[in-house]
């Protein structure tokens, strides 16, 4: 299974969005969508969930063209802050959901009962939302989106006001859904983050998607002494891993006490550096 759009464009006013977005996400893989802000991210996001209308442009699923109310019935979307009914209960909020997605009410139930087990609120089922904390509204509406068993998630800033635990818990959650067949689409500005769950990267700056950047070459890596204040490290780039190696080995032989000595970027990261892009 495949979601692929091209040629997608949205303009509100005179402000254009997305200028040219091509973008093809498949079944089983986890695709990383970076960008700077304003590069038009969150808008293409809404129009692969079908809750905004393209200007122009297709998009397909499995080969078939599908119009909006097609798409929101397939895909699971989950926006960066997700607003919630605040006098109604966890529990209610999904079941609602899942009756809008034409589950019958028993299956509604159940369904949520299931998803906050998943998502470790089981003790907050018939707590108001209001109570729930930052994190938690976000694993909360994470569940949402998974109420209707969709075969394309689409997240936003997904692991956002999330304590470390339930972040690494999310990372399992998505790479346990794309093993068993979703297609995983993930906007992120933590980069060192996103680059460890993800297959693929689609790169948008200015409202259109871009091939990869070719990343300047080798990689940073971060040298500390014993004793020596974590603040006063060595930064030092390297063409490859040969280089460090070597120049780890030269530190040893000279009788220095090398305490730390690891790389600290990532292909993600230099692939969006190459960028050049915009400090917004």
């Amino acid at each position: 299974m495949a979601l692929t759009a091209s040629g997608l464009t949205r303009a509100f006013g005179r402000h254009v969005a997305v200028a040219g977005a091509d973008i093809s996400v498949r079944s089983g893989a986890i695709t990383g969508l970076v960008g700077p802000n304003g590069a038009g991210k969150t808008t293409l996001l809404l129009m692969l969930a079908g809750l905004l209308r393209p200007d122009t442009g297709t998009i397909t699923v499995d080969g078939d063209e599908v119009e909006s109310s097609q798409l929101r019935s397939t895909v699971g979307w989950m926006p960066d802050v997700f607003g919630t009914w605040d006098s109604l209960t966890t529990t209610e909020i999904l079941a609602t959901f899942g009756r809008l997605h034409g589950l019958s009410r028993m299956a509604a139930r159940a369904r949520a009962e299931e998803l906050l087990e998943l998502v470790h609120l089981a003790e907050f089922a018939d707590r108001p939302a209001h109570e729930l904390s930052r994190g938690q509204k976000q694993r909360l509406g994470f569940a949402r989106t998974l109420v209707h068993r969709p075969r394309v998630l689409l997240l936003d800033e997904p692991a956002s006001g999330m304590d470390p635990r339930s972040r690494v818990e999310l990372r399992d959650q998505l790479r346990a859904l794309a093993d068993d067949g979703c297609a995983v689409l993930i906007s992120s500005h933590i980069l060192t983050e996103l680059s460890e769950m993800v297959d693929d990267v689609i790169i948008m700056t200015e409202g259109r998607t871009r091939p990869t950047a070719e990343p300047s070459p080798g990689h940073r890596w971060r040298i500390r002494e014993a004793g020596q204040p974590a603040a006063s490290a060595t930064m030092m780039r390297f063409d490859d891993e040969h280089g460090a190696a070597q120049h780890l080995t030269d530190l040893i032989t000279a009788g220095r006490q090398v305490a730390e000595f690891a790389r600290i970027d990532t292909e993600l990261e230099d692939a969006y550096l190459a960028l050049d892009a915009d400090r917004t």
